[in-house]
């Protein structure tokens, strides 16, 4: 008789929150290197104020509350809580500068694709979480 194995398949939901830990990660370390040329510290993208790589959070430009900018790199920052959580998100000076870091009309782009609705399979989500965690690799391998 063959047996029976308890595995089992991981739920949107779950593999949702795993994909954010590494997004969120790969965000903070981008930006890191980018601003302070480390993974260690970087820059808050609207306050400019210097923190460590654990202090700093992934803050999206709009709220990705509907999927469709959920893990878009160029919608998410490396912010500091108070511009992130007390000044939620800190806007105008995030709309500046993603126009600066994209262009004119990236920060448009960004509110259009923000107001998609976005349902991922899981395996969308297990490819996502698998190209993030080789993003990071490759940044700890510089």
């Amino acid at each position: 008789m063959a047996k029976k194995t308890n595995l089992k398949k991981k739920t949107t939901s779950k593999l949702k929150k795993e994909v954010w830990e590494v997004f969120s990660r790969f965000i903070r370390m981008r930006d890191g290197l980018r601003t302070t040329g480390t993974t260690e510290w970087g820059l808050c993208v609207t306050c400019g104020k210097r923190y460590h790589f654990k202090m700093l959070q992934a803050g999206h430009f709009i709220s990705g509350r509907h999927n469709a900018n959920l893990f878009l790199e160029e919608g998410v920052h490396a912010q500091c809580y108070n511009c992130n959580i007390n000044l939620r998100g800190n806007t105008l000076e995030y709309r500046r500068k993603i126009i600066e870091l994209y262009g004119t009309g990236a920060d448009e782009k960004l509110e259009f694709i923000a107001k998609q609705t976005k349902k991922f399979t899981t395996w969308e989500l297990e490819e996502l979480k698998k190209y993030f965690e080789g993003k990071i690799k490759e940044m700890e391998g510089r």
